[in-house]
């Protein structure tokens, strides 16, 4: 076992895989509403053999701990569940999947089964014309019902709700009652400088303190502790309900992230603000490896994010 260290002594335990670049949704952060599902730059999705190939191999090096599969819409991918078992059969327990649910209640029992342990649910609105404003697609129910069938699944559920002033902010408090009502942790995430956005975050940032604040107009709440590489800051209400945020901009994480990202096109990076992939493609030798892996470590940062021309569709979200 190589122990790879970034500038700053740390190590990388936290792998997200992006599956493919295609999804269902057309959200406005993201794609700007176009309908990105009949693009034909999409490349073809590698395949699942060659996938848990190349995850093995950085397994080897790095001893992961956690596997995030994200997209794109990983539920998309059409080999999921041989992924989940492979990476399950690496001796990698915390398999994780970041979705937008809308396939979620056909697919939940098979991921459980799978080895799958834990999911986040893309869910921005509970009203369906909002949730059309911000998805450019309908039929929100069918969000709500595969999170409930997640739930009896088994599934460790937390919901993700990207919050955009003037566009949805409107929708912060449903979501949060929604999300009490069944016991279910909820995250608010500040619009990132990513893809389109890139040159004019401000335009759509509601901030950890105005998410605070409209809370606060329900709810009394405490602050938790934050554990070590965590994305977001936690709340606990009186109730003992627990909401938190995921603030690129007000308050970044980035002196303690152990993440490394691979991508649909086998790139891996080591940082959100880096315009710099760095390809794994037919890298068989370990020390042609370690090399790679130590270009994507050399990116990361300890300062302020600052995001990329790069959209989230096509890094992984």
């Amino acid at each position: 076992m190589h122990l790879l260290k970034d500038i700053y002594n740390r190590d990388f335990k936290t792998l997200r895989v992006s599956l493919l670049s295609r999804c269902n949704l057309s959200c406005v952060y993201c794609t700007m509403g176009e309908d990105d599902i009949k693009d034909a730059n999409h490349t073809a999705p590698v395949d699942s053999v060659t996938l848990l190939q190349t995850i093995q191999q950085l397994h080897d090096l790095l001893q992961l701990e956690t596997i995030r599969l994200t997209g794109g819409e990983p539920l998309l991918y059409h080999e999921l569940i041989p992924v989940i078992k492979g990476i399950k059969a690496m001796g990698i327990d915390e398999i994780k999947l970041t979705t937008n649910g809308f396939l979620l209640e056909r697919m939940a029992e098979q991921m459980k089964d799978a080895g799958m342990r834990s999911i986040n649910v893309s869910l921005d609105a509970i009203d369906e014309d909002v949730f059309f404003l911000m998805s450019k697609r309908s039929h929100v129910q069918r969000i709500l019902d595969g999170i409930d069938k997640a739930v009896d699944a088994g599934l460790q559920v937390k919901i993700n709700a990207v919050i955009m002033k003037g566009v949805n902010d409107t929708q912060l408090l449903p979501l949060l009652d929604y999300a009490f009502a069944r016991n279910i942790t909820i995250r608010f995430l500040e619009v990132m400088a990513m893809g389109h956005l890139h040159a004019e975050p401000a335009k759509y940032l509601f901030t950890q303190e105005d998410i605070l604040s409209t809370i606060a107009t329900k709810y009394n709440f405490k602050k938790i502790n934050r554990a070590d590489s965590s994305t977001a800051n936690y709340w606990q209400t009186e109730a003992g309900n627990k909401f938190g945020i995921i603030a690129n901009e007000s308050e970044p994480f980035c002196h303690d992230c152990n993440r490394l990202r691979l991508d649909s096109d086998g790139n891996i990076y080591g940082c959100l603000s880096s315009n710099h992939p760095i390809s794994l493609k037919h890298v068989t030798d370990t020390q042609t490896l370690i090399e790679k892996l130590q270009q994507a470590m050399d990116q990361k940062q300890v300062a302020k994010f600052v995001g990329s021309e790069l959209s989230m569709l096509h890094i992984g979200g």
